[in-house]
């Protein structure tokens, strides 16, 4: 008698889990979802997505998908639904078009922990638009113009002249360093204390480019378990110091940090405390995760491409350097403003480097779109690098020519150069991280030389690395 009933039971459980393993491979959906595949239970195609690349093409995770099953297509990585887009009709409809409407912005539930779940990224509507603008008071024109350049000048200067007395320099580290102590002397004043390494808050970032978008588990050892901790650390110190900011008030605002004290003061403000730091937390983060690595990357395609360098190196010989009456003067932001191959060098650059593999939206409801249906609580991943190295767009799109640049004015993102957002989610920092690539290409060029001595190749995770460091030789032209 025991045996039939074993039987039935086992039979039964097989039953279950069959049922439960097409339901997770074939989702309901009131229309006809994009092809693709949903991987294992749990897993979904998390390994594949998260497998890393040494090619700086369209990741092959996409590249397989895109061939097999189309321009958008359906997967499931950490334990997420997506739609994936590839296709930059859809991606700049759904960025520009259909936010607080078909969809809004949404990061899955480990960047969110990582970034902070009162981030910048993660708020939405009108709190989203009031934080974006106390933002732009920072890095808006004539905080750049009238402050910003004369800080980024002379902290690039005195960067390049120490690092002209190294025998080496790992110009990841170095340039990484630079962008982070730049910012975080603006924003929170902040100034390193080798007496006290444990409030070193460049550290605390250290595991971020290799941990925000890796696989999320949480045990020692792991990269996102690195980021947690590095997030943890730096958010006490933040917090610290603006508990000790409270303590000692001042009359003026000097820097960023005061200004959001302030606004905290104020009677029915949107601000929380925790917005406030995540805030912060997001802006030093952004530093050295976007303009370093682009700084770097910026660096490695001019080695490579001598002519490209020669001609960066006239313009700004010639534009700015013979033009003054003295030619040890200030750059000036009508000099910077005048460094057109310069912006074309950065477009190229970034647009090659493909810091942000993707970016995220959620669907508020069902939305029909090239003959599917993206269901409603859907998340929807659009790949930027596939936008980025379209051949119908780019000739020879893996080549590094600034001159595809002639003649266009980018004022935002379009459908075919997303690497700083679009629509309402354009990065507000952009014109920031622009100047500060620009100022420190313009003194390199013009002021030192450099050879490469080792590294400089890059490993995509799917985010960009540098796992060998760049590490050059940098010397003064007039030595």
């Amino acid at each position: 008698m025991l045996v039939p009933v074993s039987l039935c039971i086992g039979t039964l459980i097989i039953i279950c889990i069959t049922h439960w393993v097409y339901r997770w491979r074939n989702p309901r959906c009131n229309g006809k979802l994009p092809p693709g595949s949903m991987g294992f239970p749990f897993i979904g195609e998390t390994h594949r997505f998260f497998t890393p690349t040494t090619s700086s093409d369209i990741p092959p995770f996409m590249k397989e998908r895109m061939e097999r099953y189309g321009p958008v297509f359906k997967t499931s990585l950490v334990r997420q639904s997506f739609i994936v887009s590839t296709d930059r009709e859809v991606n700049h409809m759904i960025m520009s078009h259909q936010e607080g409407q078909s969809f809004e912005f949404w990061y899955p539930e480990t960047v969110k922990t990582i970034l902070g779940q009162a981030s910048l990224l993660t708020l939405n509507g009108s709190i989203h638009r009031y934080i974006w603008n106390m933002v732009l008071s920072l890095v808006g024109p004539e905080s750049l113009k009238q402050k910003l350049l004369p800080h980024i000048v002379h902290g690039v200067k005195r960067n390049l002249l120490l690092w002209g007395n190294q025998d080496t320099v790992d110009l990841k580290e170095a340039v990484s360093k630079m962008i982070f102590e730049l910012t975080a002397r603006k924003l929170i004043s902040y100034e390193y204390d080798p007496t006290k390494p444990s409030e070193n808050l460049r550290e605390c970032f250290a595991a971020f480019n290799e941990g925000l978008i890796s696989f999320p588990l949480d045990i020692p050892g792991t990269a996102y378990h690195k980021c947690l901790q590095g997030r943890k650390h730096a958010m006490k110190i933040l917090k610290a110091m603006l508990q000790e900011r409270r303590k000692i008030p001042k009359s003026c605002p000097e820097d960023f940090f005061d200004h959001v004290l302030d606004e905290l003061k104020n009677e029915g403000t949107k601000l929380t405390e925790a917005i406030g730091l995540d805030l912060m937390f997001l802006l030093l983060f952004a530093s050295l995760k976007t303009t370093s690595i682009s700084t770097t990357f910026a660096n490695k395609l001019l080695t490579e491409n001598p002519a490209v360098l020669e001609e960066l190196t006239e313009e700004k010989h010639d534009a700015i350097i013979r033009s003054r009456k003295n030619e040890d003067a200030q750059l000036t932001w009508k000099e910077y403003k005048s460094t057109k191959f310069t912006i074309k060098v950065i477009n190229e650059s970034v647009r090659l480097a493909n810091i942000v593999p993707g970016v995220f939206r959620k669907a508020l409801k069902d939305v029909h779109i090239k003959g599917y249906t993206i269901p409603a609580g859907w998340a929807v991943m659009l790949c930027i690098p596939s936008v980025h190295l379209n051949p119908s767009e780019y000739k020879d799109p893996l080549e590094f020519n600034p001159h595809r640049w002639d003649g266009v004015e980018l004022n935002g993102g379009t459908k075919d150069f997303m690497a700083f957002g679009a629509g309402q989610r354009f990065c507000v920092g952009t014109d920031f991280a622009k100047l500060q690539m620009a100022v420190f290409l313009h003194f390199l060029v013009t002021k030192y030389k450099w050879k490469t001595i080792k590294g400089g190749d890059i490993t995509r995770i799917p985010g960009v690395t540098f796992p060998n460091g760049f590490h050059i030789k940098i010397s003064e032209k007039n030595t």
